[in-house]
Parts: structure tokens; C-alpha cells; sequence
């Protein structure tokens, strides 16, 4: 395996876990907004109340994206694994 070989599979690998994780890091994000937002708004301060709803969105954000995320995660390995007998 060259170089060029080892940094084109490591930034395939990244770029596939960045595109995999943006769906549950971004909804968790949004709700993170909303409740920092309905804290300063209502000065309730519990950390029950930023916690709960972020782990409640990232499951469902997963119950929905999971299919497409395991697709897409598969697809790298198949993909990783027909090219191994020409990295060698």
C-alpha cells in the first residue's frame, strides 16, 4: 500500500464518518438551541431540562437515519474490502 493509498481510504473514511454523524449532531444541536433559548427565555436553569430533550431528538434521530446510516457505513466496508487484494 502507498502513501496516496492510505490517505485517500483515511479521508474516505472520515468523510463517511462526518456524513453519518451529521444527521443526530445536527438535530442535536437544533434542540440544544431551542432549549438554551427556552432557558434564557424562562430562566429556568435545570440541566434535566437540556439533557433529556437532546437524547429523546438523537434516538429518534436515529430511528430514522439508522437504515441509511448502516447503507451508507456497509457500502464503505464493501467497498474498503473489494479494493484490498489490489492494495497489496
Amino acid at each position: 500500500m502507498t502513501f496516496d493509498q492510505a490517505i485517500s481510504i483515511g479521508r474516505e473514511a472520515l468523510t463517511t464518518v462526518l456524513i453519518v454523524a451529521a444527521p443526530c449532531l445536527g438535530i442535536s444541536m437544533a434542540v440544544g438551541f431551542l432549549i438554551s433559548v427556552f432557558q434564557a427565555t424562562t430562566q429556568i436553569h435545570d440541566q434535566t431540562l437540556a439533557f433529556v430533550p437532546k437524547v429523546l431528538a438523537v434516538v429518534v434521530s436515529l430511528l430514522l437515519f439508522g437504515g441509511w446510516m448502516l447503507r451508507t457505513v456497509a457500502g464503505f466496508t464493501q467497498r474498503l474490502i473489494e479494493n484490498l487484494p489490489g492494495l497489496m
